[in-house]
């Protein structure tokens, strides 16, 4: 396709959208750190095609602010409670900058002990998972994080909602090309998918979700008006959901899907609970290199007729991304320049 003049006007490269998104955080009531952690954290995933957690988030950040419900200045207080654990208080804070910093302290645990664990709590995610792990695998690591979300999935075999769509992100190095890196929510859909289906109108697939009688529906409004998600895979995804809440909550400290109240606080949009995540050091495991033999199962992967590997479509983005900019919208620039104050 050969770019067009308002093409062009409405791409950016990926610093300037950073800049763009830093200045709405800025302007919109976080410190100057919070604000360039969810800057690069929303513009990463737009760089690379995850749009439903890319600039689309953008406005429920800025109606969370706004609410008061969460502190855009918070400061995370770190404790070192263990030679393998870690535990943040976020402070009704981000999650994201908690982690940010965490993280020396946690990968200087993982490489002493072979194995660290990083619980936060008292903390709001509204991004995707995999920007979490991701790093850690460039760094040679393996990562395994979960974070649970707000009341929207109907527990297998149950009538009504409580878990949240608890996404699952994992990260692994791999010898000969980009880390192995997935990102999965625990329901059949994520949340953001089902906001994005429903501004453009569309149906979902079967499966997804039920309207507010609890009867099968494929309208996502059905769903985001007084309906509910339902957990991927039946009753193993409704298992994972639980495993989710308990390790991402319980563990952490942090709220359940189904403990908090945003009612006083109209625009809320971050879910108020708690994230865990585990990083292991390979090079302490027994046997070849981990990064070769994770090459080695891709190599059969692919010899078994596999054609994309988890994360290929988002590497591939990025790759074109970095070539060719981040085009947007013209309303959506627009709207964002506005937020921006620009």
């Amino acid at each position: 396709m050969t770019a067009t003049p308002e093409m062009a006007a409405n791409t950016l490269d990926f610093d300037a959208l950073v800049v763009l998104l830093e200045q709405i955080f800025l302007r919109h009531g976080t410190s100057a750190d919070v604000a360039r952690t969810l800057a690069l954290n929303c513009a990463g995933a737009e760089r690379d095609g995850a749009h439903s957690h890319g600039v689309f988030r953008i406005p429920g950040y800025v109606s969370t602010l706004k609410s008061g419900w969460v502190n855009g200045k918070a400061v995370p207080v770190i404790e070192d409670v263990a030679s393998g654990f870690v535990r943040v208080d976020a402070g009704n804070g981000f999650a994201q900058p908690a982690l940010a910093a965490a993280r020396a302290l946690l990968v200087e645990k993982a490489r002493s002990a072979g194995i660290a664990v990083l619980a936060i709590r008292n903390s709001h995610h509204f991004a995707a998972l995999w920007p979490d792990v991701e790093p850690f695998a460039y760094e040679g690591l393996v990562a395994l994080s979960v974070v649970n979300s707000m009341t929207c999935v109907v527990p297998h075999g149950a009538d009504r909602p409580l878990f949240g769509t608890n996404p699952i992100a994992f990260a692994a190095p791999r010898a000969d090309g980009e880390p192995i890196v997935f990102d999965l929510a625990t329901s059949a859909i994520a949340h953001g998918d089902v906001q994005i289906a429903a501004r453009k109108g569309e149906r979902l697939p079967a499966g997804m979700g039920v309207d507010g009688l609890g009867q099968p529906t494929q309208d996502p409004k059905a769903i985001l008006e007084g309906g509910a998600l339902l957990p991927f895979g039946g009753h193993k995804g409704s298992a994972l959901s639980m495993m989710v809440e308990l390790l991402a909550a319980a563990l952490t400290g942090g709220n359940f899907s189904f403990e908090f109240d945003w009612k006083n606080h109209p625009g809320a949009k971050t879910p108020w609970t708690g994230q865990l995540l585990i990083v292991i050091d390979p090079s302490k495991a027994a046997g070849q290199n981990f990064a070769e033999r994770s090459q080695e199962l891709v190599r059969q992967m692919h010899g078994v007729g596999l054609k994309r590997l988890p994360g290929d479509r988002r590497h591939h983005q990025r790759a074109k991304s970095g070539v060719n900019g981040i085009q947007l919208d013209a309303e959506t620039l627009a709207n964002l320049r506005e937020l921006a104050g620009m």
